[in-house]
C-alpha cells in the first residue's frame, strides 16, 4: 500500500511506471478471480485505490503545469507601458 505522500515524492517517470505496474497487477488479480484462483480478495480493492491515488497525483501535476503555462502566457500577452 502506497500513501499519497510517498506518491507525491516520485518524479513523473516513476509515477507513470508505478501506474503501469499497478494496472498490470489489477489485470492479473482480475484474471485470477475469474479463474477461481484468487486467494486475497481484498488485494483487488487495495490495488484499485493505489491506481486512483496515482492517477490523482498525476492529474494534479497536469493541472498545475497548465496553470503555470496559462500564467506565463497571460503575462506575455499583456502590454506594459
Amino acid at each position: 500500500m502506497t500513501t499519497a505522500a510517498e506518491i507525491r515524492e516520485l518524479d513523473d517517470e516513476e509515477l507513470e511506471i508505478k501506474l503501469l505496474e499497478a494496472r498490470k497487477e489489477l489485470f492479473n488479480l482480475r484474471f485470477q478471480a475469474a479463474t477461481g484462483r484468487l486467494d486475497n480478495n481484498a488485494r483487488v480493492t487495495q490495488v484499485r485505490r493505489d491506481i486512483a491515488r496515482l492517477m490523482t497525483v498525476q492529474r494534479d501535476r497536469e493541472i498545475e503545469a497548465a496553470e503555470q503555462a496559462g500564467a506565463v502566457a497571460g503575462r506575455a500577452g499583456t502590454k506594459e507601458e
